[in-house]
C-alpha cells in the first residue's frame, strides 16, 4: 500500500519552525514536499540556527525537514515567477508562513493562482491572519505566548511570567495548517475548485486556551498560576515533590482519588468532608495539598510511581529530556528515528506521532539547499537543458 498522502504534491514557500514543523507531517506522511527556497537569503533560515550549525547545515533545519526536496527559486523575478506557475499547474496546494500581508504581495493566494489551476488550495499560517490591526506584524511564538495570556498563567504563583520550554504555538500553528491543507485539497478534489485557507499563530494560541477561556467568558473565572503547576480545578492533579525528585499525581477521577488515599496509607481522608468529592477538596486544597506533600516526602520518586501505577493511580515520573527520550514506552513506538547525513553522519531525531495505515514512513534526511533542482526542473516539470540554462542566466535560480 502506498502512503496516505502519496497522490499529494505541496509548494511550500516556509522557513523557520511552524511552517515546516507541519509540512514535515505531510511529506512524512507520502505528500511530496517542494520547499522553495530564497537564494537571495542563502534559504530557510533554519540552516543557520545554532549550536549545532556548519555552513548551510544545522540539526535544527533536519529536524523540521526530513523527506522535503529543495528548489532554490527567486520569486521576486519574472523568471523565478514563471517556474512557480509551472509548479503550481502540476500541484495540489502552495503551502506558506509568511507574514499576514506577504502572500498578497507574492500573489500566492487563490485568486492569484486559480487560473493556473483551478483546483490549487493557498494556505497561509502567519502570525495574525491577512485581516485585522496586527496582520502586517511579524510574530514569533514567544510573543504570542505572552499575546495571548498564555504566560500569564505558566509557573509558580510568586514567579514572573513564564513561556512554556516547547515552542507549541509554533508547532501547533504548523498542525492546524497542515490539517488545513489536508482538508482543503480533499475539498477540491471532490468539487473541482480550491480555495484560500487563512490561517494564523495568533488564530491557533487564543483556541488553546479552550476551557479556560470558555470559563472566563460565561463566567467571569480569571486563571492564575498555580502552585506546583496545579489543575485549576481538579485537586489533586500536580506536581509533588518525593525524597529524591518529582512526580506527577493525577485524580480527575473520583476513583482515583479514593484508591491515592489508601496507596498513602490514610483511606479514611476519601471519606472526610473536606475532601468527599471534587467540590469539597477544591474548596480545602492548600490543606489537602500539605497534608499530600508530607506524605510524599517520606520516599523516593520511583517508589511512589511504582505503588501508584499498582493501585491505577495516574501518575509519572518528572523525567529530563534525555530520561524521556531513553523512556521504555519511546523506544516501543519508535518515536526516534535515523538518518543518514552527509555532514553530521546518523542523525537521531523524534518522529513524527502520525501513524496512519501499515505503510512505513520514508526516512530521507532534509535536502541540501536546491538539491532537487535538476529533478523537479527536468523529470517533473519536463524543462530542457537549455531552458534552465536561459532561466538561469536570468536570475531565477539566485
Amino acid at each position: 500500500m502506498s502512503l496516505p498522502l502519496a497522490d499529494i504534491r505541496v509548494i511550500a514557500i516556509e522557513q523557520y519552525g511552524a511552517g515546516p514543523f507541519g509540512s514535515l507531517h505531510l511529506a512524512d506522511l507520502g505528500a511530496d514536499v517542494i520547499k522553495i527556497e530564497d537564494p537571495r537569503t542563502g534559504g530557510d533560515v533554519g540552516r543557520y540556527v545554532p549550536p549545532f550549525q556548519e555552513d548551510e547545515d544545522s540539526l535544527f533545519f533536519e529536524t523540521f525537514n526530513r523527506n522535503k526536496r529543495s528548489l532554490s527559486l527567486d520569486l521576486s523575478i519574472a523568471a523565478g515567477r514563471a517556474v512557480l506557475e509551472d509548479l503550481v499547474r502540476v500541484s495540489d496546494a502552495v503551502y506558506s508562513n509568511l507574514r499576514g500581508d506577504v502572500p498578497e504581495h507574492l500573489r500566492i493566494r487563490y485568486p492569484d493562482l486559480c487560473h493556473l489551476n483551478p483546483r490549487i488550495v493557498c494556505v497561509s499560517l502567519s502570525g495574525f491572519g491577512s485581516t485585522g490591526p496586527r496582520h502586517r506584524e511579524p510574530a514569533y511564538d514567544y510573543l504570542l505566548q505572552g499575546l495571548a495570556g498564555w504566560m500569564s498563567i505558566t509557573g509558580e504563583p510568586d514567579s514572573p511570567p513564564t513561556k512554556s520550554g516547547l515552542s507549541l504555538v509554533d508547532y501547533a500553528g504548523g498542525l492546524v495548517a497542515a490539517l488545513a491543507l489536508v482538508a482543503g485539497v480533499h475539498a477540491a478534489h471532490r468539487d473541482g475548485a480550491g480555495m484560500d485557507c487563512d490561517l494564523s499563530l495568533f488564530d491557533t494560541a487564543i483556541a488553546l486556551t479552550t476551557y479556560l477561556a470558555t470559563w472566563h467568558l460565561n463566567g467571569g473565572f480569571r486563571p492564575r498560576r498555580m502552585p506546583s503547576s496545579s489543575h485549576p480545578s481538579l485537586v489533586p492533579f500536580q506536581n509533588f515533590a518525593t525524597s529524591d525528585g518529582w512526580i506527577v499525581v493525577a485524580c480527575p477521577k473520583e476513583k482515583f482519588w479514593r484508591r491515592l488515599a489508601v496507596v498513602i496509607g490514610h483511606p479514611e481522608l476519601a471519606e472526610d468532608p473536606r475532601f468527599v468529592d471534587f467540590a469539597a477538596r477544591a474548596h480545602h486544597a492548600d490543606e489537602l495539598r500539605r497534608i499530600l506533600g508530607d506524605e510524599f516526602r517520606r520516599a523516593p520518586a520511583l517508589e511512589w510511581v511504582e505503588r501508584l501505577a499498582a493501585a491505577g493511580v495516574p501518575c509519572a515520573p518528572i523525567n529530563d529530556l534525555p530520561a524521556a527520550l531513553a523512556d521504555h514506552q519511546t523506544t516501543a513506538r519508535g518515536l526516534i528515528l535515523e538518518v543518514e547525513h552527509p555532514r553530521w553522519g546518523t542523525v537521531r531525531e523524534p518522529a513524527s506521532p502520525l501513524k496512519v495505515g501499515q505503510t512505513p514512513a520514508p526516512r530521507r534526511r532534509a535536502p541540501r539547499r536546491n538539491e532537487h533542482a535538476r529533478t523537479i526542473l527536468e523529470d517533473l516539470l519536463g524543462y530542457t537543458s537549455e531552458h534552465i540554462a536561459e532561466l538561469a542566466a536570468q536570475g531565477a535560480f539566485g
